[in-house]
């Protein structure tokens, strides 16, 4: 029984052939390799040193070069007409009982256009697949740069792909490879940026050719991009390792480091590209259980949730691991300065001032209600927590008098909980002591997540027993407006200015 042979020529240098590969097209009856309709095929030329001279040669010519077409079918349908196309050209062939060499640049199953042939034709024929050395282990090899080191995780993408979700797949990775990019570098170079590792990305056009060019990425012009180039993001760790290795002997170790990482209200939309990078960069994210549900699952990561009331321990776990060498992340809601983590990290790392510490910040819980509700905080404000667990209420209440006397908007976080009711009802007492009974008054639940709600109403209105932990008020200044808009919705804001004096 005649055989078709899908056969990885590897990335271009004929050298890179695995014997194999030169043995089967050397003895082959038939060698197919695709081209474009100028009759050149860079296949071809891959394999022309190892060809006997006297083969039935299959020129599979591709119908279109780009997605222009009048195809009734569209782009997608001409190409499935021109696979049908070819593979009955192959059969022919193994119908009269010759043997089929498939020439595929790379691997054939790795991007490569081998497997069209392979699902048409594998369940009638004989079929056997040659592995060839990718274009990625190529790149990784000129660059001289290592893919990936230890327990991190390599990904690779087509630049073809939606580019906020290629900012997201790469920011959340170790090491990562883009393909495919000619039209698409431009696209590729904004989701590098919007993922914060412009800085580290490698540029590979033609690896192990006589033509290769390796360069920064940041530095390439897009007009100068084929076709047959990638984008690189090589091992974090090898690079600390080169570092390291590069330095004296007496900077040889390698130091951990705790960021505390501010992840926003809820959801990928309220993180910033700094956080998702120093997310992606560390070993072990340390936090709040709830909060570390927040950050997509890495298998290279290990987590260590805890409760809500042990920041202390949380810290002092997060500098001992960084002690050992470990990059860690403390993850925090909202911004980790504003009520959260990093306050309780830094005041137990005054024992620790040998371990480097540093804060990402995040957007805060206030700005998102604020900007669900208009511009509540255009002008002076001032943040306050309600929670006495920390603090006593008699400093509390003498802070929200002073504040509400000096006609500041104000945003209070923890407003109630389940066993602290009487706060919030004697706040708002305080409150209208100083305020008119219609002060604007945002109640924001949830903003960002599922169950989102905002409403506004007036100080006198506001019913404290539907406010709890997930709620977060703002409330407004004498000079604080209401307006309706035409389609019933009422945006809240405070002019930037006061009447003259």
């Amino acid at each position: 029984m005649s055989t078709l042979y899908g056969v990885g020529l590897g990335p271009g240098d004929p050298e890179l052939l695995t014997i194999k590969a030169a043995r089967l097209i050397g003895s082959a009856d038939v060698i197919a390799y695709h081209s474009a309709r100028h009759g050149r095929s860079i296949a071809r030329g891959v394999a022309k040193p190892y060809l006997r001279g006297d083969q039935i040669e299959e020129p599979l010519v591709y119908p279109l070069t780009v997605e222009t077409t009048d195809h009734p079918g569209g782009y997608r349908g001409a190409l499935a007409d021109f696979y049908t196309e070819s593979a009955a050209k192959l059969a022919a062939h193994l119908d009269a009982g010759r043997d089929v060499v498939l020439l595929c640049e790379g691997d054939p199953l790795f991007y490569g256009s081998y497997m069209h042939m392979h699902t048409r034709l594998s369940g009638r024929y004989r079929t056997e697949v040659v592995p060839g050395v990718t274009s990625v282990s190529a790149a990784a090899a000129v660059t001289g740069r290592p893919l990936v080191e230890g327990e991190e995780v390599l990904t690779v993408l087509p630049g073809t792909l939606p580019p906020e979700e290629l900012a997201a797949r790469l920011a959340a990775t170790d090491s990562a490879a883009v393909l495919k990019l000619g039209r698409t570098f431009e696209k590729v170079r904004k989701a590098l940026t919007d993922a914060g590792r412009l800085d580290e990305a490698l540029y590979v056009e033609r690896a192990t050719w006589d033509t290769q060019r390796v360069e920064t990425l940041s530095e390439v012009d897009p007009d100068t991009v084929p076709y047959f180039s990638l984008a690189l993001l090589p091992s974090r760790r090898a690079a600390d390792t080169a570092t390291a290795n590069a330095t004296g002997p007496e900077q040889r170790q390698v130091t951990g480091e705790v960021v505390i990482v501010g992840l926003g209200p809820a959801g990928r939309p309220w993180l910033t590209p700094e956080a998702q990078e120093a997310l992606a960069w560390a070993d072990d994210l340390v936090g709040y259980g709830p909060y570390l549900d927040r950050v997509p699952p890495n298998p290279r990561q290990r987590r260590h949730p805890s409760g809500n009331t042990v920041e202390a321990d949380r810290a002092a776990l997060a500098l001992e691991l960084a002690r050992a060498g470990r990059r860690v992340a403390v993850v925090s809601s909202g911004d980790p300065g504003v009520f959260a983590m990093a306050s309780a990290v830094l005041e137990v790392a005054q024992e620790w001032t040998d371990v480097p510490v540093r804060v990402v910040p995040g957007l805060t819980a206030a700005q998102a209600v604020a900007s669900k509700a208009g511009a509540p905080l255009g002008h002076d404000f001032c943040t306050m927590s309600l929670s006495d667990r920390l603090k006593p209420w008699d400093v509390i209440a003498s802070r929200l008098t002073a504040a509400a006397a000096a006609d500041f908007v104000i945003a209070i976080y923890n407003p109630a909980s389940k066993t602290r009711r009487t706060q919030l009802e004697a706040a708002k007492e305080l409150l209208l002591s100083h305020r008119a009974p219609d002060t604007p008054v945002v109640v924001g639940r949830d903003v960002g997540g599922p169950n989102e709600s905002v409403s506004v109403v007036g100080l006198a209105e506001l019913d404290v027993s539907t406010v709890d932990m997930r709620c977060l008020l703002i409330v407004g200044s004498s000079r604080t407006r209401v307006v309706t808009r035409q389609d019933g919705t009422r945006q809240v804001f405070t002019p930037r200015h006061y009447p003259a004096s």
